[in-house]
């Protein structure tokens, strides 16, 4: 068989995926692009050509800057609880604590097979102000929980812990697993020199864990605000005046709710721009920084 032929059944192998990817991810944002130069309700037979105009509504609207701030919120938060945290966690279940690990590892990553509609309603419960077991607690040593669903601010951390409740122990396991390759000798070592836990973490393991770690921070970023729909969907529709909406819930709400295609439209574009920003920066700054085994 020629290496012609090998080449072109190569590509028949790879046809299926190709096919795949193009219909559910590349014709879809090609459309969405298509429509944010219109004017249109999903309804309506035709659909206006308005240019930029879509584009200029957003930034003129007040709201944006609101969301555009209220989903950094949410990043920071998310790569705190979901990519630093288990991070050292992981660090501290593989060199530090040596019974129970497999104990550890179970509870922690029990929760992420658990819907997240699920875990939403259970937090709606557990931090009901009035009635909830933790505001029972709390009203016997007089403390009042606020209502945290209608508090700005609050409740951008509130959705974040639902949301990190889902996310934190697959990110736990695949930290585990890079943390763990790290040659155990290395560690010893540097323990033998009375060199303290927390330099080993930053100048031993962050360095030498650190591809897993770039994945884990590009997936934090990217399903943390997927994974967060759910939870505002549930319990505050955005509110209260879109302080707890973000980039992707609002999009939604705009063509689905409100029947604003275009501006949709418009907004999951430029959505998509911040996220190829995010990926060049990390690609340009971070990548270059990241230890391979045998490099």
């Amino acid at each position: 068989m020629s290496v012609i032929s090998k080449k072109w059944i190569s590509y028949l192998f790879i046809l299926p995926s190709l096919v795949i990817f193009a219909v559910f991810l590349i014709w879809p944002g090609i459309y969405t692009v298509y429509l944010s130069f219109l004017d249109w309700n999903l309804i309506s037979p035709t659909k206006r050509f308005v240019g930029l105009q879509n584009y200029l509504s957003l930034f003129q609207d007040p709201t944006l800057y609101k969301i555009l701030m209220n989903t950094f919120v949410y990043i920071v938060i998310l790569l705190v609880i979901n990519c630093f945290m288990p991070y050292l966690l992981a660090f501290v279940l593989e060199f530090v604590i040596v019974r129970g690990k497999k104990l550890y590892k179970k509870i922690l990553f029990l929760p992420s097979i658990i819907s997240l509609v699920v875990g939403s309603m259970l937090y709606v419960w557990i931090l009901n102000p009035v009635s909830g077991p933790i505001a029972i607690i709390f009203k016997k040593i007089g403390i009042d929980l606020p209502t945290w669903s209608s508090t700005s601010g609050l409740v951008l951390v509130v959705l974040s812990l639902i949301t990190s409740w889902k996310v934190f122990g697959y990110n736990f396991i695949v930290l585990l697993a890079g943390v763990s390759n790290i040659p155990s000798g290395v560690i010893e070592a540097a323990k033998l020199d009375n060199i303290p836990l927390h330099r080993i973490f930053f100048q031993i393991v962050l360095p030498m864990s650190s591809a897993t770690g770039i994945y884990v921070l590009i997936m934090t970023i990217v399903q943390g605000l997927q994974y967060i729909f759910t939870p505002i969907n549930v319990v505050t529709q955005g509110g209260p005046n879109y302080a707890s909406s973000n980039m992707i819930y609002h999009a939604y709400q705009q063509a689905f709710v409100l029947y604003k295609t275009g501006q949709s439209a418009a907004l999951s574009t430029l959505t998509l721009l911040l996220f190829t920003i995010l990926l060049f920066l990390e690609f340009r700054f971070v990548e270059r920084k990241v230890y391979y085994a045998g490099k």
